[in-house]
């Protein structure tokens, strides 16, 4: 059976579903998202993606199809008409639709164009990878300078993805005049001692919603945390390593570049901070 999603005001099946070869999310990468996790049948953390969609957004100048009331109702939707249980809704608002190719942005009178639907993801919460952890490699970050900007211009990270798995890693962290930046769609950390570091929010990455969450329950858990720019050779040489997203949630890296980072096992920091995570987020999802 076909999922149902979401263009423009309709639920469709998506056999039918349509998108203008002008719309400027195709032609020019002009569009921004925010992906959702579901456990349970509910939504994690909506209100911090909302937000940063609407962050997103009026960065890059562009309208807001709908109010976060409307998207939380679309959201909601389609949880129920696709029986999700465990998984993710992907949004997708694009500059629209103008008739024709231009840079020139079109005029305001151009709707914008949403997009949502549905990816089930069973048992997602209890991925086997959290139990063994992921390996990584380093590549030069050579992406554009708003990483700050959930927009859908990938190709990089994709590109870095496929590096990683040719290696035979699970990921990629990027690097910038030495110092890791965040994973391909991931922000990342490591732990020394009781100490959790990472990247700082700038335009430099991207201001993860999970992020927010994580280091938030780590302060409440009475763990150091310092926001700071860290090398390749301290994460090597760190007791631990993990990555946050809002779909791998907390997960341990074990190895980078071919060396193992502490025991080459999943730690007890961010094994509690998943836990933790889970634990707090289903409590408050909707």
């Amino acid at each position: 059976m076909s999922r149902t999603v979401y263009v423009n005001g309709e639920y469709l099946p998506e056999e039918e579903a349509k998108v203008s070869i002008f719309d400027r999310g195709f032609l020019m990468s002009d569009a921004v998202y925010e992906v959702t996790s579901v456990l349970g049948g509910k939504l994690i953390d909506f209100a911090g993606h909302a937000a940063r969609l609407a962050r997103s957004l009026g960065e890059l100048d562009m309208a807001s199809p709908c109010s976060d009331e409307e998207l939380l109702a679309i959201h909601r939707e389609l949880v129920t008409r696709n029986g999700i249980t465990d998984g993710m809704i992907y949004l997708q608002v694009t500059r629209g639709n103008p008739g024709d190719r231009d840079f020139a942005f079109p005029p305001a009178s151009v709707k914008p164009t949403l997009v949502l639907f549905t990816q089930s993801k069973p048992g997602m919460a209890d991925s086997p990878m959290a139990k063994v952890g992921m390996k990584v490699i380093s590549i030069e970050d050579i992406r554009w300078g708003r990483r700050d900007i959930k927009t859908v211009q990938l190709l990089y990270p994709s590109m870095g993805k496929m590096m990683a798995k040719k290696a035979g890693a699970d990921d990629a962290w990027l690097v910038e005049d030495g110092y890791v930046t965040e994973g391909t769609s991931n922000n990342a950390y490591i732990v020394k001692g009781n100490k959790v570091i990472t990247r700082d929010l700038s335009d430099d990455i991207l201001h993860g919603i999970t992020r927010a969450a994580v280091l938030r329950f780590a302060r409440e858990a009475q763990m150091e945390v310092e926001e700071r720019a860290f090398t390749i050779d301290e994460a090597k040489a760190a007791d631990e390593a993990f990555i946050t997203s809002a779909s791998t949630f907390v997960m341990p890296v074990v190895e980078m570049d071919g060396t193992a980072i502490g025991t080459g096992k999943p730690g007890p920091v961010a094994a509690r901070l998943r836990e933790i995570y889970l634990d707090e987020m289903r409590k408050a999802a909707i």
